[in-house]
């Protein structure tokens, strides 16, 4: 045990500072991306088996809808430039950015050094939901999904369904190469109606039973063409336990809709940086 210095509450009492201030980033024009969305039609639906993954492409301007059907069941998403899939989303910075989970309103951004929207929150049915007693909430970027490594780390066995396989599966097959070759792409997830938050005590973080319901939605727009990958994560509503069969497990749906684009609207260009580092 350290000792506590005689200035300890001092020191705690020092306020915090926001890291990324927001102020100057240019808001998303939601009413210009309802307007569309209101004006769409539907281009098809991938239907996601529990404890597996599925892919969907959606062109730039049109709009990805995750649904929950059947019963509760928490996503694990995975969101690529269809066109370049080193441009993938960025949970961290998105998290930096927006916080540690996301609502209507907000963007997914990509990695480095592209740095620029992938896709922007336009719905959200479960953004009642807020922060509850416990620092839970909903939508996080805050996890990474679970994996085979972890699972053999803890537990010493083999788990084939996890959220990270089922993944690497999927994309394999949309490249067509083997689950080696598609793995290291695979990255940091957005928990889609996920309810987690860290232990006040020991700042573990946590997951309890999703508020989400048949119907509940999150919709995008997509601000490039995007290719999603989505795991109907084996732990269902993620109220007990995942990487295992114990969960009971329902489908999730990605319908997408497409529309003219809004008018007005250009996709964002990659970050400025001229990628020098002072070199």
């Amino acid at each position: 045990m350290t000792d506590v210095p005689p200035d300890a509450e001092a020191r705690r009492a020092i306020p915090p500072v926001i890291c990324y201030p927001t102020e100057t980033l240019p808001p998303p024009p939601m009413d210009l991306y309802r307007t569309s969305l209101a004006s769409t039609w539907h281009k098809g639906t991938v239907r996601v088996p529990p404890r597996e993954a599925g892919t969907a492409e959606i062109p730039a301007g049109s709009f990805l809808r995750i649904k929950s059907v059947e019963g509760p069941q928490v996503g694990d998403l995975n969101l690529f430039n269809a066109a370049d899939l080193q441009e993938r989303f960025y949970s961290g910075k998105t998290r930096a950015l927006h916080g540690s989970h996301v609502t209507a309103g907000d963007r997914l951004w990509s990695s480095f050094p592209y740095l620029r929207p992938l896709a922007t929150i336009v719905q959200d049915t479960l953004g009642w939901y807020g922060i509850d007693a416990f620092g839970g909430a909903v939508h996080d970027v805050i996890g990474t999904r679970c994996d085979p490594y972890t699972g053999r780390l803890l537990g010493g066995g083999d788990y084939h369904h996890c959220c990270h396989s089922n993944l690497t599966r999927a994309l394999a097959d949309w490249m067509e190469v083997p689950p080696r070759t598609a793995e290291p792409l695979v990255h940091d997830v957005l928990n889609v109606f996920m309810c987690t938050g860290f232990t006040r005590d020991t700042g573990q973080y946590f997951m309890k039973a999703s508020p989400v319901r048949p119907g509940d939605h999150l919709t995008f727009f997509a601000e490039v063409d995007l290719l999603a990958v989505l795991s109907a994560c084996p732990g269902g509503d993620c109220g007990a336990e995942h990487s295992s069969d114990a969960a009971a497990c329902h489908p999730l749906e990605m319908e997408v809709w497409t529309a003219e684009p809004p008018e007005g609207w250009t996709a964002p260009a990659v970050n400025p940086y001229d990628r020098s580092h002072g070199r």
